[in-house]
C-alpha cells in the first residue's frame, strides 16, 4: 500500500521492542516525543504516549499519513505489544503502516545524533545470543550492511572498515563486552542502548518515500528466531 509523500509528512513512530517504550510524531517540520524505560509496562504506557504526542500537536489520529512500528528484533513480547497496538490504531482508519528494524532505528540515532559513520548494532538475545546488524551511513541514513543475524557473540563477524571508528550500539555490549574486541576502533556509544522512535521517523520517511508501506493486514514482525509466530487480531484474514 502507498501513499502520497510530503516532504515532513505526519507519520507516527511507535516501538515497545525492548526495555525501552517510546513513541515520537512528525507533524509540520516539528517532532513531539515521549521515552521511558519502563520494561513490564509496555502495554500500560504506549497508548498514553500515542495521545501524549497527538496533544502536543494539537492534532487527532485522523491527520496522521502513516504508522512506523518497531518490527523488531528484540523482546517477544516487545515485539507482540508493539505490532498489535499498531493493528489496533491503523484498523479504524485504514492507516498505511511500515516497520522499522530496531537495529536500524539505533543506528539511525547514532548517525544523526553523534555523527557516526559506521554502526554496530547488538542487542541481548538471552540464551547466549545476540542480534545484531552492521551499518553505514549513506546521505546520513543507516543502511544496512550484510544481514540482520541472531547468534553467538564468538559468530559476530565484521564487514565493516576496520581501519575506520566503528561506534558499537546496545545492550549486546554490556552482555558480551568481548564484542568490543572484534576492531581495534570499536567505541561503546553509552547514549544509545536501545532503539528510540524518534530515529525512526527519518527511516519511515526514507521508506515512504520508496514505496514501502504496505496496508496493516501485511504488517510483518521480525523476531529473527523462528520459534515465534504471529498471530493476527482475531477477524483479520
Amino acid at each position: 500500500m502507498t501513499i502520497t509523500h510530503e516532504h515532513s509528512a505526519c507519520i507516527l513512530a511507535l516501538d515497545t521492542c525492548t526495555e525501552s517504550c517510546s513513541a515520537a510524531l512528525q507533524y509540520q517540520g516539528q517532532i513531539y516525543t515521549e521515552l521511558a524505560d519502563a520494561p513490564r509496562e509496555h502495554s500500560q504506557r504506549l497508548l498514553p504516549m500515542v495521545d501524549s504526542v497527538l496533544k502536543q500537536a494539537g492534532i487527532s489520529l485522523d491527520k496522521v499519513a502513516a504508522i512506523a512500528y518497531g518490527r523488531g528484533p528484540g523482546s517477544f513480547t516487545g515485539i507482540r505489544i508493539c505490532t498489535s497496538m499498531t493493528q489496533g490504531l491503523a484498523l479504524g482508519l485504514d492507516l498505511p503502516v511500515i516497520g522499522i528494524s530496531t537495529l536500524a532505528a539505533m543506528a539511525q540515532m547514532a548517525i544523526s545524533e553523534h555523527q557516526a559513520e559506521q554502526v554496530l548494532c547488538a542487542i541481548d538475545a538471552r540464551m547466549g545470543e545476540v542480534y545484531w546488524g552492521q551499518f553505514v551511513a549513506v546521505d546520513g541514513i543507516a543502511t544496512l550492511v550484510g544481514k540482520e543475524v541472531v547468534s553467538a557473540p564468538a559468530n559476530v563477524q565484521l564487514q565493516l572498515d576496520t581501519q575506520a571508528p566503528i561506534v558499537a550500539c546496545g545492550t549486546g555490549f554490556d552482555a558480551y563486552p568481548d564484542l568490543l574486541a572484534l576492531g581495534k576502533g570499536i567505541l561503546a556509544l553509552d547514549a544509545v542502548k536501545y532503539p528510540d522512535a524518534r530515529a525512526m521517523l527519518i527511516l519511515a520517511e526514507e521508506g515512504i518515500k520508496a514505496g514501502l508501506t504496505t496496508s496493516v493486514d501485511e504488517l510483518e514482525p521480525v523476531y529473527l528466531r523462528d520459534t515465534v509466530t504471529w498471530k493476527k487480531l482475531p477477524g483479520r484474514e
